[in-house]
């Protein structure tokens, strides 16, 4: 059996490929960033036992937010060999399924925009360059981590319009204070930032979420995607949740610059598997 796994911060996409049977299913996000292998392991096993045989011979391919070094990627394999431990197991950045989904074999400028934000440059084999990507707490940008941030600053700073603020208290329910304790003490703060972008995908109409989508979106074109040598030929392809919804203000951002929009994928899983097959054996 093959598996392959596309692993964000907030959820992962698992695709079993049997000789005569697919099947995917769903798990939280895992990154070694914020989790143990051993966290890795039992989630995974409390979600497949029963479903899966753990026992059977896999090759097992991860893509991941935060695989981006060797000892990272080491947590991971770690958790995977826990669960199925007569597999093979590699583990790669996310950044790799973003550009073979999107890219194939063609050169292309491939990004990730999702709880997180990241870019790389694809010459259709390997990455060749990234920007680095500094994370939520200093980077992200364009992310929903970043969008989620921006929401709440006008929101505390009394910046936001009446009419839609209305609507936002009604949404967040508990008020600031339950904002404060959930980002400081609560979940994941990537995560829970990162939720505030349903509020704005309600309220795209709005021009004053249009600014900050079109603020948020030309900080992440012009820190990252412009600095690719070729930027201004080749294709920029998008996947992830934030650049599906909200891709019309990313469209607009690339044309105001010369640049050339590619394609924009919610969940890569499946393109993933089509390069798979066609590439990898």
């Amino acid at each position: 059996m093959k598996i392959i796994v596309d692993s964000g911060s907030t959820k992962a996409d698992w695709k079993f490929l049997a000789p005569h049977q697919e099947m995917m299913l769903h798990t939280i996000g895992f990154n070694p960033v914020f989790h143990s292998s051993e966290f890795i392991g039992s989630e995974i096993q409390k979600e497949f036992k029963g479903i899966i045989d753990l026992q059977q011979e896999a090759e097992i391919y991860f893509y991941g937010a935060g695989c981006w070094d060797k000892s990272r990627n080491a947590v991971v394999a770690e958790g995977l060999k826990q669960v199925f431990p007569n597999a093979s197991i590699e583990v790669h950045h996310d950044l790799l399924a973003a550009a073979r989904a999107t890219c194939g074999r063609e050169p292309g400028i491939s990004c990730i925009i999702g709880t997180g934000s990241n870019t790389c440059l694809y010459d259709g084999i390997d990455v060749r360059d990234n920007v680095t990507n500094l994370g939520y707490l200093c980077g992200d940008e364009g992310s929903g981590t970043h969008l989620g941030k921006k929401l709440i600053r006008h929101y505390f700073y009394r910046e936001m319009p009446k009419d839609l603020l209305d609507k936002f208290e009604t949404f967040i329910g508990g008020g600031k204070q339950t904002i404060l304790d959930t980002v400081y003490n609560g979940e994941p703060p990537n995560v829970y930032l990162a939720s505030f972008t349903r509020f704005m995908s309600e309220h795209t109409y709005h021009p004053f979420i249009q600014r900050i989508l079109y603020r948020s979106f030309a900080e992440f074109i012009d820190r990252h995607v412009r600095k690719y040598e070729g930027h201004m030929r080749l294709p920029v392809h998008f996947i992830g949740s934030i650049a599906f919804v909200f891709q019309d203000m990313l469209k607009i951002v690339l044309t105001e610059r010369a640049m050339h929009a590619g394609i924009f994928i919610k969940q890569p899983i499946d393109r993933l598997v089509e390069y798979h097959r066609e590439f990898v054996h």
